[in-house]
């Protein structure tokens, strides 16, 4: 990892004129936390990349501005690339307690408790989101990974949506009483320094089964990110998360995914399969994520919207419908097919 600071100052006066949109940018202020590997642009529009810099999954990023009202790039601050302000898709990440220039109208409105028909475009704003990624286009980035090793074409992870994480919302809602030494391990990446979460064995084997990356211990990150703030026991989240992650797998979303390995798949064909299994409107619920432009664009994650009784026993349907309807984000892309 690279750890040369870079200067500001006039110099990103000038990154900024480079950038040739400076008037038309929204100055943001917080944190830019990276949820997957993504080209980092000194100019989205023009493709141009110096050094082929990419942003790192989990890694935080200072955070500068939106390239428009309705964004669909931040500009960040990465230490040791040259520019240092580069631009990343919206897609790539989550922001972090950010001060925005200009309120976005879908975190700036007043959640409407009572819109909560089925199927319609109301809903409260989501309490939770459910993060599923598909194995094998992580595996394309990260094959030195324990579970990328064993990742095969009829393996589960290649054939199903695995659990990234059940994160409790607004964004920033992490690191629930964990004290300042686990967070920084964290932060640095150490996760088999951070300690085990206090699960019973079956819940263990539920969670390592959807969730591949168990074998490189991403549940010990999760809860002490997310987990924390979900309220309850290590046990209680994780038995949660793995009941709404088979849900899906379950579905025929996963098939629409196993059926299209290496082929094209659009947003619009993601959106309505979750109307197919979960009811008119589900679809409306679930943001994309992609990496990579052009024909080399993958699917990455499905980010879905939840709300009500999260923490408690209702089926995922009804939690999808009780949220608000979100942007579809990326259009499509290849579903990777396994082996990567």
């Amino acid at each position: 990892m690279r750890t040369i600071t870079a200067g500001l100052g006039s110099a990103a006066l000038l990154t900024a004129m480079a950038f040739g949109a400076a008037q038309a940018d929204v100055p943001m202020s917080g944190k830019f936390t990276a949820t997957q590997a993504c080209p980092a642009y000194q100019s989205f529009r023009k493709s141009t990349n110096p050094g082929e810099v990419k942003i790192e999954q989990s890694k935080t990023y200072e955070l500068l501005a939106k390239n428009k009202p309705d964004a669909s790039h931040y500009r960040i601050v990465i230490q040791g690339a040259q520019p240092a302000e580069r631009w990343v898709g919206i897609s790539c990440g989550r922001v972090d307690g950010a001060e925005r220039g200009e309120r976005e109208e879908d975190n700036s409105a007043a959640p409407n408790r009572n819109a909560t028909v089925r199927g319609g475009a109301q809903g409260i704003r989501a309490t939770h989101v459910l993060a599923m990624g598909w194995e094998p286009a992580f595996c394309a980035e990260h094959s030195g990974k324990s579970e990328c090793r064993v990742l095969t074409s009829t393996s589960f992870a290649g054939t199903h949506l695995s659990l990234h994480g059940l994160w409790p919302q607004p964004r920033g809602t992490q690191y629930c009483n964990v004290e300042p030494d686990l967070r920084q391990a964290d932060h640095d990446h150490d996760w088999n320094d951070l300690p085990e979460p206090d699960m019973r064995a079956d819940t263990l084997k539920r969670l390592s089964a959807v969730m591949p990356g168990v074998q490189s211990n991403l549940q010990r990150h999760e809860w002490i990110v997310h987990g924390t703030c979900f309220g309850g026991n290590a046990d209680g989240y994780f038995a949660r998360a793995a009941g709404l992650a088979e849900a899906l797998d379950a579905s025929k979303v996963a098939k629409l995914f196993a059926d299209n390995a290496g082929r094209n798949l659009s947003a619009e064909a993601i959106r309505a399969a979750f109307d197919d299994a979960f009811g008119s409107g589900a679809g409306a619920r679930v943001t994309v994520s992609c990496n990579g432009r052009g024909e080399s664009r993958m699917i990455t994650e499905l980010v879905i919207g939840l709300a009500g009784d999260v923490t408690g026993s209702a089926r995922l349907g009804d939690l999808i419908h009780a949220a608000q309807a979100v942007p579809p984000g990326c259009p499509g892309g290849v579903v990777e097919r396994a082996p990567f």
